[in-house]
């Protein structure tokens, strides 16, 4: 039998997506400095203009999945952050919107096999989601830890899952990915 966990060591020879709502954009750049610092201190350089990390800006929170799950069929990132802020208002749009968000994200993560991390703050408040971005912490820092986490794990798994004679438990959509 046996372990598998993600680690932070040899972090920069992955490759990363941000997919970043600009609606909101108060509380999602602060988000996205946080991912960033947290980034660059596992020597992951954030730098555009380099070949690590790739950024999407899209108009808000509900166009997020579409774009992560084209970035995660595309094969070419070890995860996809996505970072967003949907608040809370006096009409049920809140609900609307971060449901589905959050459905979403998961099946881009589900159907393509590559993690895609949920970085969407869903707050009653603005001042909530500043706190939450940086006044008392930043889920930015977070988001990236669990991605580098991630995109570690499964570079140890796919190996692994290649070697399976007959791997019944994987989606088909997985099952194209190690192909």
């Amino acid at each position: 039998m046996a372990v598998f966990e993600g680690t932070f060591t040899q972090a920069e020879a992955l490759k990363f997506a941000l997919v970043i709502g600009r609606f909101n954009d108060l509380v999602t750049v602060k988000l996205l400095e946080g991912c960033q610092d947290c980034l660059k201190r596992h020597g992951i350089n954030p730098d555009p203009q380099g070949n690590q990390v790739d950024y999407v800006w899209v108009p808000g929170s509900f166009e997020i999945p579409t774009v992560a799950r084209q970035l995660a069929l595309s094969q070419r990132y070890d995860a996809i952050i996505c970072l967003g802020a949907v608040i809370k208002g006096q009409t049920p749009h809140f609900d609307y919107v971060s449901a589905e968000v959050s459905k979403g994200i998961a099946a881009a993560s589900f159907q393509t096999g590559v993690p895609v991390i949920f970085g969407i703050l869903t707050t009653d408040t603005m001042q909530q989601a500043l706190e939450r971005a940086g006044i008392k912490s930043n889920h930015g820092w977070n988001y990236a830890m669990d991605a580098i986490e991630m995109a570690s794990l499964m570079r140890q798994l796919r190996p692994n899952l290649q070697n399976q004679s007959n791997p019944k438990f994987l989606s088909p959509e997985a099952r194209k990915l190690l192909d």
